[in-house]
């Protein structure tokens, strides 16, 4: 080989030559030749607004900066990171395709909450109960509306929940080709709380409603939570072994920070290990956002449907606990008893994006009423969502896979 044909060998292997795909002439749709031919650079321009919006907007920084830098390498023209013998790929198939990392996630979270709020109201774990509705609604839209299969569906629909490890563990398992959108648009809605939630809260509760004050909680003794996590795991195995990984992560994790004995093991689960687990998480989530899986169709509609979910989940909450309301007041009536209800603003937080979904609650009953603390009353249904999405995952599971 003499020194041209060597420079134009290199030549050919630079990025830059390879950053736009030849032709492909089985490919008749001009939109989809489009996206085909300058795929890479569309993928690369995505990538950067999304670190823009971890690191300026701090939208989920912690995970959203790992997959969207995930995103940028595995967009990199003949490098392969993303391929499977590839780094990101490596990492992909031991802890996404496996489940592993969102079962370590769950860990941290559950070494992370404080169920107290839930047990000394226990009725708020139906708001909880009730945020799950928007899965199956959206799950349903997405089966009969867009055509996807049910595994797909089934997938979409758990980006409802709010809850990033869930939706990509279910997703792992159901749809794997979806996981790049999926895990994205679970993550952004969850990021964009505060924004998605308010408009709905006001637009179904009145000034009334929203103004309502709520008694403190009791206080919850040591043994009543070490002794919750236990109840919630032997309730799944009894009614959803299906749930089992997610639920029982949350409950070991929630196990050692409350029985206080292994203080080390705590806070490893809540610090280092969490943290670890996340950086991979995310990079290997990342390389699913490759040009070629990402820039579909069906990535709009995955978007729009995983907005739907939110949407029906915050309204079921709320909703639901008017529908509480209603039902108590009667039979306070009837047994003339005082009444006392709650706040349709804390079943917005039956979504399990912990603490954000019971800190927007909070803020829009101070809103109305600056001496209406409603966070610890909020954190009720925001913790029962965090089992509620794990239930729901089981359900998916035995009903898709």
């Amino acid at each position: 080989m003499d020194l041209k044909e060597g420079l134009l060998a290199l030549w050919n292997s630079t990025g830059i030559m390879n950053m736009v795909s030849p032709v492909d002439a089985s490919i008749t749709n001009g939109f989809e030749q489009f996206l085909h031919q300058f795929g890479h650079p569309i993928m690369l321009v995505i990538c950067c607004f999304l670190l823009w919006l971890g690191i300026k907007k701090q939208y989920e920084p912690l995970l959203l900066v790992p997959i969207a830098f995930g995103g940028l390498l595995s967009n990199i023209p003949l490098a392969g990171i993303a391929e499977p013998t590839g780094f990101l790929g490596i990492i992909y198939e031991a802890g996404i395709h496996k489940g592993l990392f969102p079962l370590i996630i769950f860990m941290g979270v559950g070494a992370m909450t404080d169920f107290g709020p839930l047990i000394a109201n226990p009725k708020t774990a139906l708001l909880g109960g009730a945020a799950q509705f928007g899965i199956f609604g959206a799950l349903l839209l997405a089966l009969c509306c867009f055509g996807f299969t049910l595994p797909e569906a089934g997938s979409i629909g758990i980006i409802g929940g709010a809850d990033g490890p869930t939706s990509i563990f279910v997703t792992s398992k159901l749809a794997p080709h979806l996981l790049g959108a999926i895990a994205v648009a679970a993550y952004s809605y969850m990021a964009l709380v505060p924004v998605i939630q308010p408009p709905i809260m006001k637009l179904l509760t009145t000034d009334a409603e929203r103004k309502i004050q709520m008694d403190q909680l009791r206080a919850v003794s040591k043994r009543e939570k070490i002794v919750f996590p236990l109840v919630v795991l032997f309730l799944c195995v009894i009614f959803l072994p299906d749930a089992c990984p997610l639920v029982g992560a949350l409950t070991f994790g929630n196990l050692c920070k409350e029985c206080g004995v292994v203080d080390r093991l705590s806070d490893t689960m809540q610090n280092a290990l969490i943290n670890i687990v996340t950086i991979f998480l995310g990079l290997s989530v990342g390389s699913k956002l490759s040009a070629e899986q990402f820039l579909t169709v069906q990535t709009l509609f995955i978007l729009f449907l995983g907005i739907i979910a939110f949407s029906f989940a915050t309204a079921a909450g709320v909703l639901m606990a008017k529908l509480m309301n209603l039902c108590t007041g009667i039979i306070a009536k009837m047994t003339g008893k005082e009444h006392r209800p709650i706040n349709p603003l804390i079943g917005s937080a039956g979504v399990s994006a912990v603490p954000m979904a019971a800190r927007v609650s909070n803020k829009v009953g101070l809103e109305y009423n600056p001496q209406n603390y409603l966070l610890m009353h909020a954190m009720g249904p925001n913790v029962a969502g965090v089992i509620g999405s794990a239930v729901a995952a089981g359900i998916l599971l035995a009903l898709c896979h």
